[in-house]
């Protein structure tokens, strides 16, 4: 077994792949024909969004559309050479700012905004 992919629930399918392109400079692999649904160019595993109301279809009693916006509890991480230039891209491309770089103390340079819907996204250096 292995793991394949992870999909975020998003308001705007169009948007949030277009806000991941610009702001960690992925390409898209797959823009499903309804719109509900895509998936990026992220190496072994898969990052895919999927609209809120396509999740509701698949799992309506565990999936519905939330009535107030909550943060999600969980990351995602990009891995970066250069931390600080992709920190302040994914600024340019309209993420929150969280926490600025910094070295932690095993060694390892991050970072962390929020994407449009609220999902925390770390930027790090290679550990």
């Amino acid at each position: 077994m292995r793991f394949g992919y992870t999909i975020l629930y998003v308001a705007d399918v169009a948007a949030s792949v277009d806000f991941y392109e610009r702001a960690f400079g992925v390409e898209r692999r797959l823009v499903h024909e309804s719109g509900q649904y895509a998936e990026l160019e992220t190496g072994a595993t898969t990052l895919a969004f999927a609209d809120h109301d396509l999740a509701a279809q698949n799992l309506p009693d565990e999936l519905r559309p939330r009535a107030t916006a909550t943060r999600p509890s969980f990351e995602i991480c990009f891995v970066a050479d250069d931390v600080r230039a992709a920190y302040d891209k994914a600024r340019e491309a309209g993420a929150e700012a969280i926490s600025e770089p910094e070295t932690k103390p095993w060694g390892q340079e991050v970072a962390y905004v929020r994407d449009p819907d609220g999902v925390l996204v770390e930027i790090a250096a290679p550990a």
